[in-house]
């Protein structure tokens, strides 16, 4: 259990973002959750009421107000929406770090993140040892999507139709990088992202090739650890703070225009989370200029590079789903479009609700599955729909969770992201 003095000192600082709620209850129409449950405790109404009284609330039943506070995908929808600019985000994740202070992190969590995620030597050597042996547990059930299910009965995976952990990991195909700029003048700090690195390696690929196409240099270590929003959405500070530490000593020092990354989930977190959520004083001020230059590629691409669309493009039909981080936390919407129609050899068209919630957020999916899939496939019957013949996002956990919907209802469009369809224009 945490010091109850830090205890107190958080409790009084989330009192002072409360007081802003109006209780309007405009959250309830663009929830994702309160969609499918309609219950008001799972709407961020409800849960800015439950925490009102937190102090109290924790004596009386502290267990009641974690159940409810988990129900929640940390979308943002909800803080998008808000008529009072009330920082939904911001409290839920220091009303989850209270909580883990008071009941303390699961043993698996502990472990995940504590011996693993802060360890990225370990970590990749654990995933790499598993890529060889996955085979025995998983077995393949839509080639066109690439997703497996378990051979056996497994509580955590149940019946998902998952990516198989890649066979070798993008940190094993594409050695560090130290470029200078290249012609475009422009040298970029790659962040792939775990994801990227783990489970789908063609997309950092994609991003490689993308880069050497307009002549810009990269700097990409290795060694990176992951941006730390596993943890931090547990309520692990610690964790948090260390991930991002061991990130800092990589990249505060270097030389580069823009560090940007393919990965929704981190681009928020690196840009928006670590400024807001870092209490070192020393490394809130050392990442600080990292955080400045964040970009998400189709961001890098449009906005920096000059990409455009072209104008009678033609092909395949290719639609685009809006990650919430993307979309809710960095307002980037029109720049990954932009991308798609650039290739010249795809027809755009605009998905039904893209810009919803696919339903995956990180944990959510894994603690209340049943809500998951029922979100989820309402962004596949979208998808279905639109008659695209491919699905492109910006986020590699949307790539997982769409994936997981569309096998699972028969269909056999492939999932890209939007990085990986503009590099295969450029042949």
């Amino acid at each position: 259990m945490a010091d109850i003095q830090k205890l107190v000192t958080m409790l009084n600082e989330l009192d002072d973002q409360l007081v802003n709620c109006m209780r309007c209850g405009m959250c309830q129409a663009v929830c994702p959750v309160f969609t499918e449950t309609g219950r008001e405790a799972d709407v961020a109404r409800g849960k800015i009421s439950l925490l009102d009284g937190l102090a109290h609330e924790i004596l009386k039943d502290p267990k009641g107000v974690k159940d409810k506070l988990d129900r929640c995908l940390l979308c943002g929808t909800c803080q998008a929406n808000c008529p009072s600019g009330v920082h939904v985000l911001d409290i839920f994740l220091k009303a989850r770090a209270i909580l883990t202070g008071y009941f303390g992190l699961s043993p698996a969590k502990r472990a995940i993140f504590r011996q693993l995620l802060t360890r990225p030597e370990l970590f990749n050597k654990l995933t790499s040892f598993g890529s060889k042996f996955q085979g025995l547990f998983a077995k393949p059930v839509n080639d066109v999507l690439g997703t497996s299910c378990a051979r056996f009965q497994a509580p955590v995976i149940a019946d998902r139709h998952f990516p198989r952990l890649a066979d070798k990991a993008f940190h094993k195909i594409a050695p560090a990088m130290d470029q200078p700029a290249g012609s475009s003048g422009k040298r970029v700090a790659f962040f792939p992202g775990c994801m990227v690195d783990k489970v789908y390696p063609k997309v950092g690929q994609a991003v490689l090739k993308v880069l050497a196409h307009h002549g810009v240099g990269v700097f990409m270590p290795h060694g990176q650890a992951c941006c730390g929003i596993p943890a931090l959405s547990s309520g692990d500070r610690d964790s948090f703070e260390k991930m991002v530490g061991t990130n800092a000593e990589l990249f505060a020092n270097a030389d580069f225009d823009y560090i940007i990354t393919p990965c929704a989930t981190c681009s928020a977190t690196l840009k928006d989370i670590w400024p807001t959520m870092v209490d070192d004083e020393g490394l809130k001020a050392r990442i600080a200029p990292v955080s400045a230059k964040v970009l998400d590629i189709s961001e890098f691409l449009v906005d920096v590079l000059g990409v455009t669309a072209l104008e009678g493009a033609s092909g395949k039909k290719v639609t685009y789903h809006d990650p919430c981080h993307l979309r809710n936390s960095l307002h980037v919407t029109a720049q990954p479009r932009t991308v798609i129609k650039a290739t010249g050899n795809a027809s755009f068209v605009e998905l039904p609700n893209a810009a919803t919630c696919c339903g995956c957020g990180g944990s959510f999916s894994l603690q209340h599955y049943d809500i998951s899939k029922k979100i989820g496939d309402l962004k596949a019957k979208s998808v279905e729909d639109s008659g695209a013949e491919t699905l492109a996002t910006s986020c590699p956990a949307c790539m997982m969770q769409i994936s997981d919907r569309l096998s699972q209802r028969g269909h056999s469009v492939p999932v890209k992201h939007v990085v990986e369809v503009y590099a295969d224009s450029l042949g």
